[in-house]
């Protein structure tokens, strides 16, 4: 029970201290001091004690979609084994519920952008629908794929003990399932290559353009649901990599809480070393995902 709410509160607690050493490890590597690492809990603290300022052209679906978003991340949360045993809710087929709750986020968000009556913020809308629906289905092979492999319908089993087994006898499937996945991540969590979240540049973004009418604390929990977004994808590709969970669960839960931090400084080291894509070049790099969840997947057929 201990060890059950800790991990919950693991889970809303340390989400944003991904993002700060995200900016560490890029501040580093350019040589730089760079903002402190707690810096993304001020500024969620700072939006959530400003007013929100809403324009008379929007309906209460631009002041839903923040709700909606951070509310279905957040029940997706419920479904992942995040460094636990068990998650906290567990059922057959779960994992194309995950799948569903993170498209419904996406959708709230989209729809709250379309409804300020923008054609700049449409625009980031409707790169958002076709490069999600493009990441989608090398998440959603990834995880099929992770059910022939393991045998087990629900998330405990897929991410759980099962996965020692199959990593001895699946190992290359696994890993490209493992890289199609972190290519997901770095697409859903508008990090480069696919988008940067620093951008300001009109006719280059995609998430940040969607959410430039939120302010306050609509902007704050729009922040707090990606930060919880990344660390959901974190815990896919943590606890695949893993891929059996130590005797000790306390143990388990601290070589999880290192792997989230691992995997915020491989975001780092990547978001250092390359460019972000051209628009035309994301499709073929989301393609190029799904092509590595089908391979893996034909593998497992064979």
């Amino acid at each position: 029970m201990i060890l059950a709410a800790l991990q919950l509160a693991a889970f809303l607690l340390l989400p944003p201290l991904l993002l700060g050493v995200i900016g560490r490890v890029k501040s580093r590597v350019a040589g730089r001091e760079g903002p402190p690492l707690l810096q993304p809990y001020l500024d969620l603290r700072r939006l959530a004690g400003k007013g929100a300022v809403y324009s008379r052209t929007t309906s209460w679906i631009f002041r839903a979609g923040p709700v909606v978003s951070l509310a279905a991340v957040a029940a997706a949360g419920l479904l992942l084994p995040l460094g636990g045993p068990a998650s906290t809710l567990s059922f057959a087929g779960d994992f194309v519920l995950l799948a569903y709750l993170l498209g419904l986020a996406r959708f709230a968000t989209v729809l709250a952008a379309l409804d300020t009556g923008s054609s700049f913020e449409g625009m980031g809308a409707a790169r958002e629908a076709a490069f999600s629906a493009l990441a989608e289905p090398a998440l959603f092979l990834g995880l099929v794929s992770l059910v022939r492999s393991t045998g087990g319908v629900d998330l405990t089993h897929l991410l759980g003990d099962g996965l020692a087994a199959s990593w001895r006898t699946d190992g290359p499937a696994l890993l490209l399932v493992a890289l199609a996945i972190f290519v997901v991540a770095l697409a859903e969590n508008a990090r480069i290559p696919v988008d940067d979240p620093a951008t300001h540049l009109e006719l280059t973004m995609i998430h940040e353009v969607m959410v430039l009418d939120h302010s306050g604390p609509d902007l704050a929990m729009i922040q707090y649901g990606a930060a919880l977004k990344l660390y959901l994808f974190g815990a896919l590709v943590v606890q695949l990599a893993l891929g059996a969970r130590l005797a000790d669960p306390w143990l388990a839960l601290l070589a999880f809480g290192l792997g989230q931090v691992a995997f915020a400084v491989a975001i780092g080291l990547v978001e250092s070393t390359m460019a972000r894509l051209r628009l035309v070049r994301v499709p073929q790099l989301l393609i190029g995902a799904s092509v590595l969840s089908a391979f893996a997947l034909i593998l497992l057929l064979r």
